[in-house]
């Protein structure tokens, strides 16, 4: 009995920890991200380095996990890979590029509006229709990022703007990623993989034509002070990037989603925080009150979301021990049985975040009863 009783402590301390770890590296990247632009104002740069992180770091830990390769047909090529490893691009620099304009911590509430995006695109693109509680929980996310903004002290036009352009890329990244994963069966971490070598194809001219020609022409390169330092702090941004992201993967496979919502805003007012505490942005008490009520925004945005959800299931699984015999067993008449929703078969459990869309995935069809636990 002691035994097993040790497991759920052991378990949740490993949450703990892992919890611990996700948000000092996530803060501790943003306060670097900031650190690096204000001396070294090239956003495409730091997005550059962010991008070859998933390049260089993903493939090695992809083998030593096992995760199976997947071909994509070549339709989902043109038609949605190049397209979201574009607004895998595109989000990055400009997230950069807010950073570099306002403070840290008004660029994350500014984020906070990503539900709306997701819920506006959703029904404009995938027709899909919500519950009136996920409707009212936008509310406030709207009302604390419009307050966060009239009560910002450096306020941006272009910070803003570059902002709400990320968020709206990090929306639809989240749409159509989640349609890849449902259609072709890929594991989301060979799909981030995919996306991040396919990035790079887009990031590279940019960054030749915008920050190495600025370097070369501008003659910039003799006012940097200390090169050495930002190409450290280029590395340890870059790296803090890649390890957040499987950090998140980590926690989502060993909680619910709901936690896992509850632990991203957690993480946002760590962010949020620290970035007020070590880069020390000027702020005053309804700027912080309006980033605390579009996180809550947030917060009951993804309970409603998961309360509609587990509605959703109940009306489609089975009901009783028959019921779940005679999905399997054929029909007295010979033909085949109904078969089971493909997203539940494959225990699929999507997640709304800032990089991509993380999906816990039990393949119960193709491996095995294997699940790969990232």
């Amino acid at each position: 009995m002691a035994a097993v009783e040790r497991l759920p402590v052991k378990e949740g301390m490993r949450i703990a920890l892992l919890c611990l770890c996700w948000y000092t590296v996530s803060s501790g990247g943003n306060v670097v991200n900031k650190i690096i632009l204000n001396g070294f104002p090239y956003p495409v740069t730091v997005s550059l380095f962010h991008i070859f992180s998933i390049v260089i770091f993903l493939p090695p830990l992809l083998r030593a996990w096992g995760v199976p390769k997947s071909e994509v047909p070549g339709r989902y090529y043109r038609w949605y890979i190049l397209p979201l490893a574009f607004g895998k691009y595109f989000a990055s620099v400009s997230a950069h590029f807010s950073i570099w304009k306002v403070p840290v911590s008004y660029a994350h509430t500014v984020k906070a509006t990503m539900p709306i995006w997701v819920v506006l695109l959703s029904r404009m693109i995938m027709k899909e229709k919500q519950t009136t509680r996920v409707y009212i929980s936008l509310i406030p996310i709207i009302g604390g990022v419009l307050l966060a903004t009239v009560t910002e002290l450096s306020f941006d036009v272009s910070g803003l703007i570059s902002a709400l352009a990320a968020t709206l890329c990090f929306s639809l990244q989240n749409i159509f990623s989640k349609k890849v994963l449902r259609d072709t069966r890929v594991h989301h971490l060979r799909l981030l993989n995919i996306l991040g070598f396919n990035a790079v194809l887009f990031m590279l001219p940019t960054w030749i034509l915008v920050d190495l020609s600025a370097f070369l022409v501008d003659g910039d390169l003799s006012e940097i002070s200390n090169w050495t330092g930002t190409l450290v702090l280029l590395v340890i941004s870059g790296f803090c990037n890649f390890a957040q992201n499987m950090i998140a993967f980590s926690i989502l496979n060993l909680v619910s989603p709901l936690s896992y919502a509850v632990a991203n805003a957690t993480k946002r007012i760590m962010v949020i925080s620290i970035s007020l505490l070590m880069l020390r942005n000027p702020v005053s008490l309804s700027n912080i009150l309006g980033m605390m009520t579009a996180i809550l925004g947030v917060f009951l945005y993804n309970k409603a979301k998961y309360d509609a959800n587990q509605e959703a299931k109940k009306k489609l699984l089975p009901v009783s021990a028959q019921d779940m015999v005679s999905f399997d067993k054929p029909l007295s008449n010979g033909s085949a049985s109904f078969k089971q929703s493909s997203d539940f078969q494959y225990g699929r459990s999507n997640v709304l975040s800032d990089h991509f869309q993380y999906s816990r995935q039990a393949y119960t069809m193709n491996y095995g009863s294997s699940q790969y636990v990232v």
